[in-house]
């Protein structure tokens, strides 16, 4: 296989990362998904990932950096729902 050559799984991951991206967006968009839900944070967080490695594996290294910023905010906010989720049920 040259260096050119597209590795299929590669490709797969960096489809699946722009689909989950883009349907977190139009979810959210259309007012399925609410933007501090975990599936919506969810939907980012694993398409970032998944845009992540296959940007780096292309050397797309600007858009790496971009995929990474959104990783670093969905996996924050994530963390921040889980934090609320706990002191619901502590106070309760």
């Amino acid at each position: 296989m040259s260096e050119k050559e597209p590795v299929l799984w590669v490709e797969i991951i960096g489809w699946v990362g722009s689909v989950e991206v883009l349907l977190a967006y139009a979810f959210n968009s259309y007012q399925k998904l609410r933007s501090d839900s975990v599936a919506f944070v969810s939907l980012n967080l694993t398409g970032g990932l998944f845009l992540i490695i296959y940007t780096v594996f292309k050397g797309a290294f600007a858009s790496a950096f971009v995929n990474v910023v959104w990783v670093v905010v969905a996996a924050l906010s994530l963390i921040r729902l889980y934090q609320r989720k706990i002191s619901r049920t502590t106070r309760s």
